[in-house]
């Protein structure tokens, strides 16, 4: 109404009031009434903004890549960016041209610009996995810039999201990476298939081993039977010997004493012992040594008559007689 407007910004928002191409107020999150005819009204947000790109580099081996990522800014010197470009609004708080639009575009061209030096320097490989390296020396680098300063922006924050190849190298990328893990798997089976070779190796030593050592053990458990076996012959044949020993003493012992008794009698005549007997002689044994005595002398003796009587009673003699038993 009649020119007089009013504006209430929010805080996220420094605004700044100009009349006569000057400053006539200006802070963040302020409300006042203002005659539009004569003044102009300039809105800055402060807020932290999210900017998102994507854009695509050459390597150093002359393959492209895909960024993708987000740059997070504020506006730490708004008065700067309102003398470079124009956000002025009008009465209903649109902004007049399209130089805000032109902030992130700024922002994403030094952000390329810095992006590009750094991957320039490495192949295709190298930074598809370099996005850490990437994240750091470029924001390092937009801290720094003199671009930046200029639009009276500070960067809070650099995320790289994905940093991709085109689809043909990333297929290339992937069967060299499935070949090479395919090669892993086919050594970690070879491996595999040694060890458990190797462990069979070592079991089937280790069964021979005990084998060995069985038998090792029942040698000894033999050869210690044999010994106690040759110790227990030895003393039967010590036992045997000393026992002939003594029994060859024993018969000497007895035929000693036996010659001690036959020595005196080795002189007397047979007949005489005979009867000195304690039986003595009966009459068929003296006449048995008559007869032995003749068959001796059988040579001196020219005729021998033997009477039937004689005979009869001898026979008769014979027959009363018993037969003595030995």
């Amino acid at each position: 109404m009649l020119g007089i407007s009013f504006i209430k910004a929010p805080p996220s928002t420094h605004v700044m009031l100009f009349r006569g191409g000057k400053v006539v107020c200006e802070g963040a999150g302020l409300s006042f009434f203002y005659f539009s005819p004569n003044a102009t009204l300039v809105q800055v947000p402060i807020a932290s903004i999210d900017v998102p790109f994507v854009f695509n580099e050459v390597t150093s081996d002359f393959q492209d890549a895909t960024i993708q990522g987000e740059i997070t800014f504020r506006i730490n010197n708004p008065s700067k960016l309102a003398g470079l470009l124009d956000f002025s609004t009008d009465a209903w708080g649109r902004y007049r041209s399209d130089d805000p639009s032109k902030l992130n575009d700024r922002l994403i061209h030094t952000a390329q610009t810095l992006a590009r030096a750094f991957t320039l320097k490495k192949t295709l490989r190298e930074l598809l996995v370099s996005s850490d390296e990437l994240v750091a020396q470029v924001f390092a680098e937009l801290t720094e810039s003199s671009a930046v300063a200029m639009l009276g922006a500070e960067v809070l924050s650099l995320s790289v999201l994905s940093i991709k190849a085109t689809p043909e190298m990333a297929k290339a990328l992937q069967a060299e990476a499935r070949e090479k893990l395919l090669l892993e798997a086919d050594e970690a089976i070879y491996a595999r298939r040694n060890t458990a070779v190797e462990l069979e190796r070592q079991i089937k030593e280790n069964e021979l081993n005990t084998e060995i050592a069985v038998q090792q053990k029942q040698r000894q458990v033999r050869e210690t039977k044999l010994a106690a076996d040759i110790a227990i012959e030895q003393e039967r044949t010590t036992l045997v010997d000393r026992k002939i020993d003594n029994e060859r003493k024993e018969s000497q012992a007895k035929a000693d004493a036996l010659k001690a008794i036959l020595e005196p009698l080795k002189d007397i005549d047979w007949r005489t012992l005979l009867a000195a007997s304690p039986g003595g002689l009966d009459a068929n044994q003296m006449i048995a040594m008559a007869f032995r005595d003749l068959a001796d002398n059988a040579e001196k003796v020219g005729n021998l008559n033997i009477s039937p009587d004689l005979l009869s009673t001898l026979l008769e003699n014979q027959q009363q007689v018993p037969r003595r038993t030995k």
